[in-house]
Order: C-alpha cells, then structure tokens, then sequence
C-alpha cells in the first residue's frame, strides 16, 4: 500500500526553510514516523516523537522539546497541526498556532488561523528567524 502524499503545500513551504529551522513532532513512535516521513519526502533534521517524551499531546512538553532542539525560543515558534490535542499543546508551550482543516471541522480547531493546507502558508526565512503569512 502506498502512503498518501503529504499535505498539500508542505514541500513548497519546506523547501522555502532551512532545514534548522523547522521539525517535526509527533505523536507516533519514531520508527513508524520516519517510514511515513520517507514514503513523503520530508527529512527533518529534528524530529519529536513519542519515544522522545513524558507526556504527549495535549501537555506541551513535545512542542518545548521541539524547540529545545531547535535551539528556539518557544514564543518564536509556530505550530501547525491538524488536531485539538497539538493545537492545545501548542498553545500550553506559549507558541502561535495554525490549524491545518484537514482532518476535523473548523468548529473543532481552537487557534490564531485556520487554513484549508499549508498551501495557504507562506513562510520566509530572514535573520532574526522566519517570517509566516497565513490566509485563512
């Protein structure tokens, strides 16, 4: 079975990043993430998975991990998620948060914006971080 390609948009805004600013967190083990990420083509340089935590999503630790690694400060950071329990995560870490109306209805996704795929995000690397856009 082959997996279903990424969001819509995601290569083109990843493709706009350096790879150091930007990771992955998931709720899924590590190994099953980074064979889903390959069948896609994302390589992060950071990945956070549920190997790597505590306390999952809806607790913000994966999110303060993430920056952690990163080597961020979490109020600079963006979360995009398509879920509840990471967009309350995201916003528990003291990060903005993106909601991505992929897979719950609008109604269900408490956050700053809500966009149909990160086709709608553009994002832009400059040297005091990166800079987002979002059109919900």
């Amino acid at each position: 079975m082959r997996a279903a390609p990424a969001a819509g948009g995601t290569a083109e805004l990843l493709d706009r990043l350096p790879a150091y600013r930007w990771a992955v967190v998931t709720s899924a083990t590590r190994r099953p993430a980074e064979a889903r990420l390959e069948e896609v083509g994302i390589g992060p340089k950071v990945l956070v998975a549920a190997d790597d935590i505590t306390r999952g999503k809806p607790d913000p630790e994966p999110y303060l991990l993430g920056a952690v690694r990163l080597g961020g400060d979490p109020a600079r950071c963006v979360v995009f998620e398509d879920a509840p329990a990471g967009l309350t995560a995201g916003r528990a870490a003291g990060m903005r948060t993106v909601a991505l109306a992929t897979t719950h209805e609008r109604s269900e996704l408490f956050t700053d914006v809500v966009v149909r795929d990160l086709s709608a995000v553009s994002a832009q690397a400059t040297h005091g971080g990166v800079e987002t856009t979002a059109a919900g």
